[in-house]
Protein backbone atom coordinates (compact mmCIF):
# COMPACT_ATOMS: atom_id res chain seq x y z
CA UNK A 1 0.00 0.00 0.00
CA UNK A 2 1.09 3.28 -1.08
CA UNK A 3 1.07 5.56 2.13
CA UNK A 4 -0.19 9.10 1.33
CA UNK A 5 1.35 12.32 2.73
CA UNK A 6 -1.38 14.30 4.20
CA UNK A 7 -1.48 18.38 4.94
CA UNK A 8 -3.31 21.16 6.64
CA UNK A 9 -5.44 23.45 5.02
CA UNK A 10 -4.64 26.95 5.72
CA UNK A 11 -5.96 30.38 4.22
CA UNK A 12 -7.83 28.27 1.61
CA UNK A 13 -5.00 26.24 0.02
CA UNK A 14 -3.10 22.85 1.45
CA UNK A 15 -0.61 23.14 2.80
CA UNK A 16 2.68 20.57 3.52
CA UNK A 17 3.91 20.40 7.34
CA UNK A 18 7.18 21.84 7.77
CA UNK A 19 7.63 20.32 11.94
CA UNK A 20 9.05 16.83 10.88
CA UNK A 21 7.02 15.36 13.42
CA UNK A 22 4.41 13.01 11.68
CA UNK A 23 1.29 10.48 13.08
CA UNK A 24 0.16 7.22 11.42
CA UNK A 25 -3.07 6.55 9.67
CA UNK A 26 -4.03 3.21 9.67
CA UNK A 27 -5.93 0.88 7.57
CA UNK A 28 -7.75 -0.24 10.46
CA UNK A 29 -9.06 -3.53 8.48
CA UNK A 30 -5.71 -4.39 7.50
CA UNK A 31 -3.75 -2.86 10.49
CA UNK A 32 -1.79 -1.40 7.37
CA UNK A 33 -0.27 2.84 7.23
CA UNK A 34 -2.72 4.23 4.71
CA UNK A 35 -1.09 7.78 5.05
CA UNK A 36 1.07 10.19 7.47
CA UNK A 37 -0.35 13.22 9.08
CA UNK A 38 2.19 15.95 9.82
CA UNK A 39 1.77 17.55 13.28
CA UNK A 40 1.45 20.92 13.22
CA UNK A 41 4.18 23.70 14.49
CA UNK A 42 3.04 27.10 16.59
CA UNK A 43 3.90 29.41 13.49
CA UNK A 44 1.59 27.28 11.65
CA UNK A 45 -1.60 27.21 13.81
CA UNK A 46 -0.78 30.72 13.57
CA UNK A 47 -0.73 31.18 10.34
CA UNK A 48 -4.07 29.66 10.21
CA UNK A 49 -5.16 32.00 12.76
CA UNK A 50 -3.95 34.95 10.97
CA UNK A 51 -5.70 33.79 7.86
CA UNK A 52 -8.91 32.93 9.72
CA UNK A 53 -8.59 36.38 11.41
CA UNK A 54 -8.48 38.21 8.05
CA UNK A 55 -11.00 36.51 6.40
CA UNK A 56 -13.96 36.65 9.13
CA UNK A 57 -13.92 40.31 8.50
CA UNK A 58 -14.93 39.81 5.18
CA UNK A 59 -17.32 37.21 6.18
CA UNK A 60 -18.82 38.40 9.39
CA UNK A 61 -19.99 41.71 7.28
CA UNK A 62 -22.17 39.55 5.05
CA UNK A 63 -25.98 39.39 5.78
CA UNK A 64 -27.34 36.11 7.23
CA UNK A 65 -28.80 35.44 3.89
CA UNK A 66 -25.93 35.65 1.74
CA UNK A 67 -23.85 32.99 4.51
CA UNK A 68 -26.54 30.60 4.16
CA UNK A 69 -26.45 30.63 0.41
CA UNK A 70 -22.84 29.18 0.91
CA UNK A 71 -23.71 26.47 3.28
CA UNK A 72 -26.94 25.51 0.82
CA UNK A 73 -24.73 24.73 -1.61
CA UNK A 74 -22.45 22.83 0.45
CA UNK A 75 -25.42 20.52 1.57
CA UNK A 76 -25.82 20.23 -1.91
CA UNK A 77 -21.95 19.58 -2.83
CA UNK A 78 -21.58 16.81 0.19
CA UNK A 79 -24.36 14.74 -0.83
CA UNK A 80 -23.30 15.08 -4.37
CA UNK A 81 -19.88 13.60 -3.05
CA UNK A 82 -21.17 11.02 -0.23
CA UNK A 83 -20.24 7.83 -1.93
CA UNK A 84 -16.34 9.55 -1.56
CA UNK A 85 -16.51 10.65 1.94
CA UNK A 86 -18.11 7.06 3.18
CA UNK A 87 -15.76 5.32 1.69
CA UNK A 88 -12.82 7.95 2.83
CA UNK A 89 -13.97 7.69 6.23
CA UNK A 90 -14.46 4.18 6.69
CA UNK A 91 -11.43 3.19 5.60
CA UNK A 92 -9.51 5.32 8.07
CA UNK A 93 -12.22 5.20 10.83
CA UNK A 94 -12.94 1.01 10.47
CA UNK A 95 -17.10 1.82 10.40
CA UNK A 96 -19.32 0.48 8.01
CA UNK A 97 -20.10 2.15 4.88
CA UNK A 98 -23.50 2.45 5.90
CA UNK A 99 -22.50 3.81 9.05
CA UNK A 100 -20.35 5.96 7.53
CA UNK A 101 -22.95 7.41 5.50
CA UNK A 102 -24.46 7.83 8.96
CA UNK A 103 -21.75 9.65 10.27
CA UNK A 104 -21.89 12.65 7.37
CA UNK A 105 -25.68 12.60 6.69
CA UNK A 106 -26.18 13.80 10.77
CA UNK A 107 -23.53 16.21 10.37
CA UNK A 108 -25.29 17.63 7.52
CA UNK A 109 -28.84 18.04 9.67
CA UNK A 110 -27.48 20.48 11.73
CA UNK A 111 -25.67 22.37 8.42
CA UNK A 112 -29.43 21.91 7.45
CA UNK A 113 -31.20 23.89 10.71
CA UNK A 114 -28.25 26.56 10.35
CA UNK A 115 -30.13 27.60 7.21
CA UNK A 116 -32.40 29.41 9.56
CA UNK A 117 -29.50 31.13 10.16
CA UNK A 118 -31.40 34.53 10.00
CA UNK A 119 -34.15 33.39 12.28
CA UNK A 120 -31.67 32.20 14.94
CA UNK A 121 -29.85 35.44 14.61
CA UNK A 122 -32.60 37.79 15.36
CA UNK A 123 -32.22 40.15 18.37
CA UNK A 124 -34.45 41.34 20.35
CA UNK A 125 -36.89 44.79 20.95
CA UNK A 126 -39.36 46.62 22.79
CA UNK A 127 -40.84 49.63 22.08
CA UNK A 128 -40.88 52.31 24.48
CA UNK A 129 -39.50 50.78 27.21
CA UNK A 130 -39.10 54.34 28.36
CA UNK A 131 -40.60 57.98 27.86
CA UNK A 132 -39.48 58.02 23.94
CA UNK A 133 -36.70 55.14 24.62
CA UNK A 134 -36.43 51.40 22.81
CA UNK A 135 -34.30 49.17 23.35
CA UNK A 136 -33.05 46.43 21.35
CA UNK A 137 -30.61 43.81 21.40
CA UNK A 138 -28.32 42.05 18.35
CA UNK A 139 -26.24 39.19 18.25
CA UNK A 140 -22.53 39.71 16.80
CA UNK A 141 -20.41 37.43 15.67
CA UNK A 142 -17.10 36.56 18.39
CA UNK A 143 -14.38 36.52 15.39
CA UNK A 144 -12.47 33.39 14.99
CA UNK A 145 -13.14 30.08 17.14
CA UNK A 146 -12.30 26.42 17.39
CA UNK A 147 -12.94 23.19 16.98
CA UNK A 148 -11.10 20.46 18.58
CA UNK A 149 -12.96 16.84 17.46
CA UNK A 150 -12.15 13.21 17.86
CA UNK A 151 -11.82 10.22 15.61
CA UNK A 152 -14.74 8.62 16.45
CA UNK A 153 -16.71 11.03 14.07
CA UNK A 154 -14.71 12.73 11.36
CA UNK A 155 -17.52 14.89 9.68
CA UNK A 156 -20.35 14.65 11.88
CA UNK A 157 -18.86 16.23 15.05
CA UNK A 158 -16.47 19.16 12.90
CA UNK A 159 -19.87 20.19 11.38
CA UNK A 160 -21.61 20.08 14.54
CA UNK A 161 -19.17 22.54 15.51
CA UNK A 162 -18.53 24.34 12.65
CA UNK A 163 -21.76 24.98 10.91
CA UNK A 164 -23.24 27.04 13.90
CA UNK A 165 -20.19 29.31 13.96
CA UNK A 166 -19.83 29.94 9.99
CA UNK A 167 -23.90 30.59 10.10
CA UNK A 168 -22.98 33.19 12.61
CA UNK A 169 -20.43 35.22 10.98
CA UNK A 170 -17.14 33.84 12.41
CA UNK A 171 -13.46 32.00 11.09
CA UNK A 172 -13.03 28.42 12.37
CA UNK A 173 -10.11 26.61 12.70
CA UNK A 174 -10.15 22.57 13.20
CA UNK A 175 -8.17 20.49 14.47
CA UNK A 176 -9.10 17.31 13.90
CA UNK A 177 -8.31 14.03 15.40
CA UNK A 178 -4.72 12.84 13.94
CA UNK A 179 -6.55 9.46 14.13
CA UNK A 180 -8.84 9.91 10.47
CA UNK A 181 -7.85 13.50 9.20
CA UNK A 182 -8.46 13.14 5.68
CA UNK A 183 -12.69 13.98 5.76
CA UNK A 184 -12.41 17.01 7.29
CA UNK A 185 -9.92 17.89 4.59
CA UNK A 186 -12.12 17.09 2.12
CA UNK A 187 -15.13 19.08 3.65
CA UNK A 188 -12.65 22.00 3.85
CA UNK A 189 -12.11 21.61 -0.49
CA UNK A 190 -16.22 21.09 -0.56
CA UNK A 191 -16.65 24.49 1.67
CA UNK A 192 -14.12 26.69 -0.82
CA UNK A 193 -15.91 24.85 -3.64
CA UNK A 194 -19.54 26.38 -2.22
CA UNK A 195 -17.87 29.73 -2.22
CA UNK A 196 -16.93 30.23 1.65
CA UNK A 197 -14.13 32.88 1.13
CA UNK A 198 -10.74 31.37 1.45
CA UNK A 199 -9.55 31.55 5.12
CA UNK A 200 -12.64 31.36 6.73
CA UNK A 201 -12.64 27.47 6.92
CA UNK A 202 -8.91 26.41 8.50
CA UNK A 203 -7.72 22.89 8.88
CA UNK A 204 -4.47 22.25 10.99
CA UNK A 205 -3.63 18.64 12.30
CA UNK A 206 -1.51 18.27 15.30
CA UNK A 207 -1.43 16.55 18.97
CA UNK A 208 -1.86 18.37 22.39
CA UNK A 209 1.00 21.01 21.34
CA UNK A 210 -1.17 22.51 18.64
CA UNK A 211 -4.16 22.14 21.11
CA UNK A 212 -2.57 24.38 23.97
CA UNK A 213 -1.59 26.93 21.03
CA UNK A 214 -5.10 27.61 20.09
CA UNK A 215 -6.03 27.14 24.07
CA UNK A 216 -3.24 30.23 24.57
CA UNK A 217 -3.96 32.40 21.94
CA UNK A 218 -5.59 35.44 22.44
CA UNK A 219 -7.12 35.64 18.74
CA UNK A 220 -9.15 32.71 19.20
CA UNK A 221 -12.06 33.71 21.38
CA UNK A 222 -14.26 30.32 21.50
CA UNK A 223 -13.33 26.41 21.66
CA UNK A 224 -15.03 23.68 21.20
CA UNK A 225 -14.06 20.11 22.19
CA UNK A 226 -15.67 16.32 22.18
CA UNK A 227 -13.35 13.45 23.36
CA UNK A 228 -12.56 11.67 26.89
CA UNK A 229 -13.60 13.40 30.38
CA UNK A 230 -10.08 13.71 31.43
CA UNK A 231 -9.00 15.81 28.16
CA UNK A 232 -12.34 17.72 28.32
CA UNK A 233 -11.89 19.15 31.92
CA UNK A 234 -7.95 20.28 30.65
CA UNK A 235 -9.57 22.28 27.70
CA UNK A 236 -12.18 23.89 29.83
CA UNK A 237 -10.32 24.99 32.38
CA UNK A 238 -7.30 26.18 30.27
CA UNK A 239 -9.47 27.68 27.70
CA UNK A 240 -11.11 29.70 30.99
CA UNK A 241 -8.07 30.53 32.34
CA UNK A 242 -7.23 32.34 29.05
CA UNK A 243 -10.64 34.09 28.97
CA UNK A 244 -11.91 32.03 26.16
CA UNK A 245 -16.04 30.53 25.74
CA UNK A 246 -15.30 27.12 26.60
CA UNK A 247 -17.98 23.98 25.32
CA UNK A 248 -16.98 20.70 26.28
CA UNK A 249 -18.13 17.23 26.45
CA UNK A 250 -16.73 14.11 27.76
CA UNK A 251 -17.06 10.41 28.37
CA UNK A 252 -20.23 8.56 29.09
CA UNK A 253 -21.68 5.20 30.60
CA UNK A 254 -24.81 4.86 29.27
CA UNK A 255 -27.52 2.63 30.82
CA UNK A 256 -30.56 0.88 29.40
CA UNK A 257 -32.87 0.39 32.02
CA UNK A 258 -35.28 -2.50 31.14
CA UNK A 259 -38.51 -3.29 33.03
CA UNK A 260 -40.11 -6.56 33.21
CA UNK A 261 -43.10 -5.40 31.31
CA UNK A 262 -40.69 -4.27 28.45
CA UNK A 263 -40.82 -6.10 24.85
CA UNK A 264 -37.85 -8.39 24.96
CA UNK A 265 -37.45 -8.78 21.79
CA UNK A 266 -37.40 -5.35 21.04
CA UNK A 267 -34.95 -4.36 23.74
CA UNK A 268 -32.29 -7.21 22.21
CA UNK A 269 -32.47 -6.09 19.16
CA UNK A 270 -32.06 -2.75 20.31
CA UNK A 271 -29.23 -3.32 22.46
CA UNK A 272 -27.64 -5.37 20.41
CA UNK A 273 -27.75 -2.28 17.88
CA UNK A 274 -26.30 0.28 20.20
CA UNK A 275 -24.35 -1.20 22.34
CA UNK A 276 -22.01 -3.02 19.30
CA UNK A 277 -22.53 -0.95 16.52
CA UNK A 278 -19.57 1.00 14.84
CA UNK A 279 -17.82 -1.26 17.14
CA UNK A 280 -18.52 0.43 20.62
CA UNK A 281 -16.78 4.15 19.27
CA UNK A 282 -19.87 5.99 20.12
CA UNK A 283 -20.06 8.56 23.25
CA UNK A 284 -23.66 7.64 23.16
CA UNK A 285 -23.23 3.93 23.07
CA UNK A 286 -25.60 1.97 25.41
CA UNK A 287 -22.67 -0.01 27.46
CA UNK A 288 -24.76 -1.23 30.70
CA UNK A 289 -28.27 -2.87 30.53
CA UNK A 290 -29.70 -2.59 34.15
CA UNK A 291 -32.75 -5.56 33.78
CA UNK A 292 -35.39 -4.77 36.67
CA UNK A 293 -36.00 -8.93 38.27
CA UNK A 294 -34.04 -11.93 38.10
CA UNK A 295 -36.47 -13.28 35.50
CA UNK A 296 -36.08 -10.10 33.50
CA UNK A 297 -32.33 -10.45 33.78
CA UNK A 298 -32.36 -13.95 32.76
CA UNK A 299 -34.56 -13.87 29.24
CA UNK A 300 -32.57 -10.55 28.36
CA UNK A 301 -29.19 -12.68 28.91
CA UNK A 302 -30.70 -15.67 26.89
CA UNK A 303 -31.77 -13.33 24.02
CA UNK A 304 -28.65 -11.24 23.75
CA UNK A 305 -26.36 -14.36 23.33
CA UNK A 306 -28.71 -15.46 20.70
CA UNK A 307 -28.66 -12.31 18.69
CA UNK A 308 -24.83 -11.67 19.74
CA UNK A 309 -24.12 -15.25 17.54
CA UNK A 310 -25.99 -13.48 14.60
CA UNK A 311 -23.48 -10.57 14.30
CA UNK A 312 -21.28 -10.23 11.42
CA UNK A 313 -17.86 -8.43 12.13
CA UNK A 314 -16.13 -7.41 9.07
CA UNK A 315 -14.32 -4.25 7.35
CA UNK A 316 -15.96 -1.57 6.60
CA UNK A 317 -16.37 -2.45 2.41
CA UNK A 318 -18.65 -5.52 4.01
CA UNK A 319 -21.99 -4.19 3.27
CA UNK A 320 -23.66 -6.59 5.37
CA UNK A 321 -21.39 -6.74 8.27
CA UNK A 322 -22.57 -5.02 11.51
CA UNK A 323 -19.30 -3.13 12.38
CA UNK A 324 -16.02 -3.32 11.78
CA UNK A 325 -12.78 -2.95 13.55
CA UNK A 326 -11.66 -0.56 16.05
CA UNK A 327 -10.05 2.53 15.14
CA UNK A 328 -5.66 1.40 16.22
CA UNK A 329 -3.97 -1.44 17.85
CA UNK A 330 -4.17 0.40 20.96
CA UNK A 331 -7.89 0.94 20.70
CA UNK A 332 -8.26 -2.74 20.22
CA UNK A 333 -5.26 -3.26 23.15
CA UNK A 334 -7.21 -1.15 25.79
CA UNK A 335 -10.75 -2.84 25.12
CA UNK A 336 -9.25 -6.28 25.90
CA UNK A 337 -7.51 -5.00 28.57
CA UNK A 338 -10.81 -3.91 30.31
CA UNK A 339 -12.23 -7.66 29.05
CA UNK A 340 -9.63 -9.24 30.92
CA UNK A 341 -10.20 -6.97 34.45
CA UNK A 342 -13.52 -7.64 34.09
CA UNK A 343 -13.31 -11.09 34.20
CA UNK A 344 -10.69 -10.50 37.26
CA UNK A 345 -12.96 -8.64 39.22
CA UNK A 346 -15.77 -11.66 39.18
CA UNK A 347 -17.56 -10.70 36.04
CA UNK A 348 -19.64 -13.69 34.63
CA UNK A 349 -18.21 -13.42 31.17
CA UNK A 350 -20.95 -14.78 28.91
CA UNK A 351 -19.58 -13.98 25.20
CA UNK A 352 -15.86 -13.33 24.77
CA UNK A 353 -14.71 -11.44 21.80
CA UNK A 354 -11.03 -11.20 22.59
CA UNK A 355 -10.09 -14.50 19.90
CA UNK A 356 -12.45 -13.23 17.37
CA UNK A 357 -9.82 -13.06 13.85
CA UNK A 358 -10.94 -12.48 10.35
CA UNK A 359 -9.97 -14.81 7.88
CA UNK A 360 -7.94 -12.79 5.17
CA UNK A 361 -7.69 -9.86 7.63
CA UNK A 362 -5.53 -11.39 10.51
CA UNK A 363 -3.18 -8.39 11.56
CA UNK A 364 -6.50 -5.86 11.42
CA UNK A 365 -7.69 -4.29 14.58
CA UNK A 366 -10.55 -6.34 15.36
CA UNK A 367 -12.47 -7.48 18.42
CA UNK A 368 -15.43 -9.37 18.59
CA UNK A 369 -18.55 -8.96 20.58
CA UNK A 370 -18.10 -8.97 24.42
CA UNK A 371 -21.10 -9.38 26.71
CA UNK A 372 -20.93 -9.75 30.79
CA UNK A 373 -23.31 -10.36 32.98
CA UNK A 374 -24.06 -9.90 36.62
CA UNK A 375 -21.87 -7.18 36.83
CA UNK A 376 -21.30 -4.88 39.97
CA UNK A 377 -21.50 -1.44 40.55
CA UNK A 378 -17.80 -1.67 42.08
CA UNK A 379 -16.14 -3.33 38.71
CA UNK A 380 -13.73 -1.15 36.93
CA UNK A 381 -15.53 -2.42 33.41
CA UNK A 382 -18.82 -0.54 35.50
CA UNK A 383 -17.22 2.74 36.39
CA UNK A 384 -15.22 3.34 32.92
CA UNK A 385 -15.61 4.06 30.09
CA UNK A 386 -14.58 0.91 27.39
CA UNK A 387 -15.17 2.03 24.48
CA UNK A 388 -15.89 -0.91 22.74
CA UNK A 389 -18.00 -3.65 21.79
CA UNK A 390 -18.46 -4.67 25.11
CA UNK A 391 -21.74 -4.73 27.01
CA UNK A 392 -21.92 -5.46 30.58
CA UNK A 393 -25.24 -6.46 32.26
CA UNK A 394 -26.26 -5.28 35.94
CA UNK A 395 -28.79 -7.02 37.76
CA UNK A 396 -31.45 -4.78 39.61
CA UNK A 397 -33.62 -5.95 42.38
CA UNK A 398 -36.30 -3.48 42.14
CA UNK A 399 -37.32 0.17 39.85
CA UNK A 400 -35.59 2.45 42.31
CA UNK A 401 -32.08 0.77 42.27
CA UNK A 402 -32.35 1.03 38.45
CA UNK A 403 -33.09 4.42 38.75
CA UNK A 404 -29.83 4.99 41.29
CA UNK A 405 -27.68 3.64 39.04
CA UNK A 406 -27.07 5.99 36.06
CA UNK A 407 -28.40 8.49 38.47
CA UNK A 408 -25.43 8.06 40.68
CA UNK A 409 -22.36 7.25 37.93
CA UNK A 410 -19.57 9.68 37.45
CA UNK A 411 -21.20 10.41 34.04
CA UNK A 412 -24.23 11.54 32.59
CA UNK A 413 -24.37 11.95 28.96
CA UNK A 414 -27.22 9.42 28.25
CA UNK A 415 -29.56 6.79 29.01
CA UNK A 416 -32.77 4.80 27.82
CA UNK A 417 -35.50 2.93 29.71
CA UNK A 418 -37.64 0.48 28.02
CA UNK A 419 -41.11 0.18 29.64
CA UNK A 420 -44.89 -0.33 27.86
CA UNK A 421 -46.09 1.62 31.38
CA UNK A 422 -46.40 5.31 30.79
CA UNK A 423 -46.47 6.24 34.51
CA UNK A 424 -43.03 4.34 34.95
CA UNK A 425 -41.92 6.53 31.86
CA UNK A 426 -42.72 9.73 33.15
CA UNK A 427 -41.47 9.44 36.58
CA UNK A 428 -37.94 8.20 34.92
CA UNK A 429 -37.60 10.90 33.13
CA UNK A 430 -38.55 13.22 35.24
CA UNK A 431 -35.92 11.91 37.64
CA UNK A 432 -33.03 10.28 36.20
CA UNK A 433 -30.19 12.78 36.71
CA UNK A 434 -28.59 12.01 32.78
CA UNK A 435 -28.75 14.87 30.07
CA UNK A 436 -30.15 12.97 27.36
CA UNK A 437 -33.29 10.38 28.07
CA UNK A 438 -34.68 8.11 25.82
CA UNK A 439 -37.83 5.83 26.18
CA UNK A 440 -37.94 2.89 24.32
CA UNK A 441 -35.39 4.39 22.04
CA UNK A 442 -31.89 3.13 22.29
CA UNK A 443 -29.96 5.80 21.44
CA UNK A 444 -31.15 8.90 22.68
CA UNK A 445 -29.39 11.49 20.41
CA UNK A 446 -31.57 15.12 19.59
CA UNK A 447 -32.63 15.82 16.62
CA UNK A 448 -30.60 18.59 15.03
CA UNK A 449 -32.82 21.34 16.04
CA UNK A 450 -32.87 20.43 19.58
CA UNK A 451 -29.75 20.62 21.95
CA UNK A 452 -27.41 17.61 22.29
CA UNK A 453 -25.02 17.72 25.81
CA UNK A 454 -24.54 15.62 28.76
CA UNK A 455 -24.55 16.34 32.68
CA UNK A 456 -21.68 15.40 35.41
CA UNK A 457 -18.65 14.44 34.07
CA UNK A 458 -19.71 14.07 30.36
CA UNK A 459 -20.09 18.08 29.83
CA UNK A 460 -18.12 21.28 30.80
CA UNK A 461 -19.78 24.28 30.01
CA UNK A 462 -22.93 26.34 30.20
CA UNK A 463 -24.10 25.78 26.67
CA UNK A 464 -24.72 22.16 24.79
CA UNK A 465 -24.27 21.42 20.76
CA UNK A 466 -26.14 22.27 18.20
CA UNK A 467 -29.60 23.54 18.53
CA UNK A 468 -30.57 27.14 19.73
CA UNK A 469 -27.73 26.75 22.43
CA UNK A 470 -24.93 26.72 19.37
CA UNK A 471 -25.58 30.27 18.34
CA UNK A 472 -26.11 31.22 21.61
CA UNK A 473 -22.47 29.85 21.87
CA UNK A 474 -21.34 31.37 18.81
CA UNK A 475 -22.76 34.85 18.96
CA UNK A 476 -22.02 38.11 21.67
CA UNK A 477 -25.05 39.84 22.48
CA UNK A 478 -24.92 43.83 22.63
CA UNK A 479 -28.16 46.02 23.62
CA UNK A 480 -28.44 49.32 22.90
CA UNK A 481 -30.85 51.77 24.77
CA UNK A 482 -31.70 54.71 22.70
CA UNK A 483 -33.68 57.38 22.09
CA UNK A 484 -33.64 60.42 19.52
CA UNK A 485 -34.86 64.12 21.09
CA UNK A 486 -37.04 65.84 20.64
CA UNK A 487 -36.45 69.49 19.60
CA UNK A 488 -33.16 68.30 18.34
CA UNK A 489 -33.55 69.77 14.75
CA UNK A 490 -31.36 67.60 11.75
CA UNK A 491 -27.89 68.86 11.70
CA UNK A 492 -28.09 70.63 14.87
CA UNK A 493 -25.73 68.67 16.66
CA UNK A 494 -24.24 71.37 19.20
CA UNK A 495 -28.22 71.78 20.59
CA UNK A 496 -27.50 68.22 22.30
CA UNK A 497 -25.67 67.79 24.99
CA UNK A 498 -24.64 64.81 27.37
CA UNK A 499 -25.00 66.65 30.16
CA UNK A 500 -28.81 67.81 29.25
CA UNK A 501 -30.49 65.31 31.44
CA UNK A 502 -33.75 66.65 29.60
CA UNK A 503 -32.66 64.60 26.68
CA UNK A 504 -31.08 61.78 28.13
CA UNK A 505 -32.86 59.83 30.99
CA UNK A 506 -31.92 56.40 32.20
CA UNK A 507 -35.62 54.39 31.01
CA UNK A 508 -37.79 53.76 34.45
CA UNK A 509 -40.57 51.00 34.91
CA UNK A 510 -43.08 53.86 34.71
Amino acid sequence: MSVRELTHFIGGKHVAGTSGRFGDVFEPSTGEVQARVPLATKAEIEAAIVNAEEAQKEWGSWNPQKRVRVLMRFVQLVQDNMDELAALLSSEHGKTIPDARGDVQRGLEVIEVCLGAAHMLKGEFTDSAGTGIDVYSMRQPLGVVAGITPFNFPAMIPLWKAGPALASGNAFVLKPSERDPSVPLRLAELFLEAGLPAGVFNVVNGDKESVDVLLEDPRIKAVGFVGSTPIAQYIYETAAKNGKRAQCFGGAKNHAIIMPDADMDQVADALVGAAYGAAGERCMALSVAVPVGEETADRLVAKLTERIADLRVGPGTDEKADFGPLVTADARDRVHGYIAKGVEEGAELVVDGRDFVLAGHENGFFSGPTLFDKVTPGMSIYLEEIFGPVLTVVRAADYEEALRLPTEHEYGNGVAIFTRDGDTARDFTRRVEVGMVGVNVPIPVPIAYYTFGGWKASGFGDLNQHGPDAFRFYTKTKTVTQRFPSGVKEGDIEGAHVADTDHFVIPTMD
